[in-house]
């Protein structure tokens, strides 16, 4: 995929251009996919969502929010990443009211960051809660750790998006992580 083909989609997009939104997302799909597999590779075995189901379950609430004003390419996937995780998060929410687990196990964050094989015992619901929480107390820090835990993007894309450097984002992530893996143990005790 081209750049300045995306960029193009997405300043088109941005002035509400009828099918903007299609032509952005025939631009971005193959990247899209390539952000959904990322946020799928931990879910559990059993999981029945796929990579397509899930990019186009996101390009329909994409197409459906009124007024998005994407900036860049960054900011798109930004905003992706966190549709992504809404959906996981409700997909999680329903399987959870239809089974009650009283066996969960909390996997600390930077585990979970590194997508290392745990990710399937994450309880996307807790660290959902625990982000809502976090994004009370620092929003900047908890759009971080959404951005690199959802949408797996870098420290250069995530500061390019916050317009800080990336050594900023890695400190503000470590401290975020810490104080998100705190309110994740709070919840459980």
């Amino acid at each position: 995929m081209e750049r300045k083909k995306l960029t193009e989609a997405i300043k088109e997009a941005a002035e509400e251009r009828p099918s903007s939104v299609d032509v952005l997302f025939d631009a971005c799909y193959d990247e899209l996919r390539r952000l959904a597999h990322k946020c799928l590779v931990g879910e559990r075995p059993d999981h029945t969502l796929q990579t397509t189901e899930l990019v186009h379950e996101a390009y329909l609430r994409l197409a459906d929010a009124p007024g998005l004003d994407w900036k860049d390419r960054a900011h798109f996937f930004a905003v992706a990443a966190r549709v992504m995780r809404h959906i996981l998060v409700d997909r999680a929410r329903r399987r959870r009211s239809t089974r009650r687990q009283g066996n969960r196990r909390l996997v600390p964050l930077n585990d979970a960051l590194s997508m290392s094989d745990v990710l399937d015992e994450l309880d996307l619901v807790c660290i959902h809660e625990a982000l809502k929480r976090l994004e009370v107390e620092m929003p900047k820090k908890a759009s971080m750790i959404e951005m690199r835990f959802f949408g797996g993007m870098t420290h250069e894309e995530i500061a390019a998006v916050q317009h800080v450097a990336p050594r900023t984002v890695r400190r503000h992530l470590a401290y975020a992580q810490a104080r998100l893996y705190g309110m994740m143990n709070e919840r459980s005790v």
